[in-house]
């Protein structure tokens, strides 16, 4: 984590996430949030599905209590969603796994920013 500077980390996450805690929150209760992704383990809910979980607990961390870890989430969600972005559906945007696996990790695409 040394080479790269925790404001750069939460501005991208803060580029990255541009849904409210509240929003995310009422997504991850949605059948479509948890019909998509990739699901690994025993428990049935998908990686994406589990990282709305903890953008959610970051986006209400206060910045001076944001650990190593939680930075390193913070960039693994932009990372994501920055190549998942590159890969979007030329048609039917708004109903499209594209999208809702996005808002799983924070990010609604039809959202204006």
């Amino acid at each position: 984590m040394a080479d790269e500077d925790p404001d750069t980390i939460r501005r991208e996450f803060g580029e990255a996430v541009n849904m409210t805690p509240k929003q995310l929150e009422d997504w991850l209760q949605t059948e479509e949030s948890q019909s998509v992704g990739q699901k690994s383990g025993g428990s049935g809910e998908s990686t994406g599905h589990e990282s709305g979980r903890r953008i959610v607990e970051l986006l209400r961390t206060k910045k001076d209590d944001l650990t190593d870890d939680d930075l390193a989430h913070m960039r693994k969600v932009h990372g994501y969603v920055q190549r998942h972005l590159a890969q979007g559906p030329s048609t039917d945007v708004e109903t499209s796994n594209w999208r809702y696996s996005l808002m799983n990790w924070g990010h609604d695409p039809l959202e204006k920013s």
